[in-house]
């Protein structure tokens, strides 16, 4: 099948791309408000830009509550205001918690509260970690822009500081089997960690690069 962006609407574009790419990992993200709410959403359009410094990405899309007309969603607003925030990685421990976070509640609400969802105090920025998250970044933004027709709002954020729990180490690394993590898939649905395989780095032949030549 062949298919034109042109032919669809937007729903079907939006099928189409989040049943295509995946699995994606989810940011958990905390966020506070200028009033001082904790809000915490989940977000699966997140990935790592740059590891020096470090920095990472996330986009929001404009929800819909209580109206037809896209609004900006309340994690963007204390976002774009505050200039920071916390990505928490989540694991299959926190699956259903972090879900619950995906539930439209008015902005005069808190997740962490609703849901019973204990926090933690950051190191170096004024929202709160999620206390169960075994790996946390705490992160301060960089730049936002805007893009597509329906805008999405693009966050890039330096982190600033990470937490990562004893828990999920072995010697010092991050231990896929420990970690346990989770991915979103298109619609309801999320992925756990399968079969891991293990490929090390291919060794062969390298070319000699000298300076001024490629």
């Amino acid at each position: 099948m062949e298919i034109s962006p042109r032919d669809l609407n937007r729903e079907q574009t939006y099928k189409l791309m989040v049943g295509a790419i995946v699995p994606r990992p989810v940011a958990w993200i905390t966020s506070l408000s200028p009033e001082g709410r904790v809000n915490a959403a989940p977000f699966s359009a997140f990935t790592l830009l740059s590891q020096d410094p470090p920095v990472v990405l996330f986009q929001a899309n404009r929800g819909l509550r209580g109206g037809s007309e896209p609004i900006e969603k309340d994690t963007a607003r204390n976002v774009r205001l505050t200039g920071e925030f916390v990505v928490n990685i989540p694991n299959e421990d926190t699956l259903e918690a972090m879900h619950a976070c995906s539930t439209p509640l008015p902005p005069e609400q808190s997740e962490p509260e609703v849901f019973g969802i204990a926090l933690a105090p950051s190191q170096i920025v004024k929202p709160p970690r999620v206390a169960a998250a075994p790996i946390c970044f705490e992160c301060r933004l960089m730049q936002h822009f805007d893009i597509g027709h329906e805008p999405h709002t693009v966050f890039i954020g330096e982190v600033v500081h990470f937490y990562v729990s004893d828990a999920v180490q072995t010697e010092g690394a991050i231990d896929p089997n420990k970690l346990r993590p989770v991915a979103r898939i298109g619609g309801p649905w999320y992925a756990k960690l399968g079969e891991l395989v293990y490929l090390p780095v291919p060794k062969g032949p390298v070319a000699e690069v000298r300076p001024g030549k490629s």
